[in-house]
C-alpha cells in the first residue's frame, strides 16, 4: 500500500476475528500513524463493515475513499490509476473490474468462475445495467458519493452490499466506471461465501428491481 499510495490513511476493520486479525492490525498501527483499526464486537456482516468503514473516513478530510480486501487479491498497485481518475472528475465512482477487457482472475477453479460470472451477469440483467463486475469489492468512491447515499438504508449485509451500492450510486446519477483489474485468488484466508450470503444476494437484486426505480 504505501509503495502505491504513501499519503494514504489506512483503516483495517476487525469484526473480533479469530485468527489473530485484529491484534496484528493493532501492531501495526502502534508502528504507522497512518494505520488505523476499527474493532466491532459481533459479526453483522460484510456491509455493516463497509458502512462502518465508510462512515470513519467521513468523519476525516479524505475527498476521496476506496474499498479493498486484505487478502492479497486486491493490488493497491493498481489505485493510483483510480485516483487519477477520480481526481480528473472522469468518474465518482471506480470500479475495478474482472469483467472487461484487460481484466481477468488467476487461479481460480471452475465453479468459482461460473458462480461468480453468473452472479454478476444476472444482477446487471435484472437491474438493467451497463456495469459489467457489479459483484467486485475493490471500489473507490469520491466523498461526495458516500455522502448523499443513504449508506443506512443500504439492507444487504453479505456481498449483495456491493451490487446494491452501485445501483445506488448510478440512481442517484453518479458517473460509475470501470478499471480493469487482475483478481488473482487469495493469498491468505478463506472465502466467507455461503448460501445464505449467496441467496440473500439475488433476492436483494429483485427488491431493488421491483422497487420501481431504475438507473438514471
Amino acid at each position: 500500500m504505501r509503495a502505491s499510495v504513501p499519503d494514504a490513511e489506512v483503516l483495517v476493520i476487525d469484526d473480533d476475528s479469530p485468527d489473530g486479525t485484529g491484534a496484528l492490525a493493532d501492531e501495526l498501527a502502534a508502528e504507522d500513524l497512518r494505520v488505523h483499526v476499527l474493532h466491532r464486537a459481533g459479526k453483522e456482516g460484510l456491509g455493516r463493515a463497509y458502512v462502518a468503514g465508510f462512515s470513519w473516513a467521513l468523519a476525516r478530510d479524505h475527498a476521496f475513499v476506496f474499498e479493498l480486501d486484505a487478502d492479497f487479491s486486491h493490488d493497491p498497485a493498481y489505485l493510483p490509476g483510480f485516483i487519477a481518475l477520480l481526481r480528473s472528475g472522469g468518474a465518482d465512482v471506480v470500479v475495478g473490474s474482472r469483467r472487461i477487457e484487460g481484466g481477468g482472475v488467476e487461479d481460480w477453479g471452475a465453479l468459482r468462475r461460473l458462480v461468480s460470472w453468473g452472479g454478476s451477469l444476472y444482477a446487471r440483467t435484472v437491474l438493467g445495467v451497463g456495469i459489467r463486475d457489479l459483484t467486485g469489492g475493490f471500489n473507490g468512491f469520491r466523498r461526495e458519493v458516500l455522502e448523499k447515499l443513504d449508506l443506512d438504508g443500504v439492507e444487504a449485509t453479505g456481498y449483495g452490499f456491493q451490487i446494491e451500492l452501485k445501483y445506488r450510486a448510478l440512481q442517484a446519477g453518479f458517473r460509475v466506471v470501470e478499471l480493469p483489474i487482475v483478481f488473482p485468488d487469495r493469498k491468505r484466508g478463506a472465502s466467507k461465501m455461503s448460501m445464505g450470503i449467496f441467496r440473500e444476494a439475488m433476492v436483494r437484486v429483485l427488491q431493488l428491481r421491483l422497487s420501481g426505480s431504475g438507473p438514471r
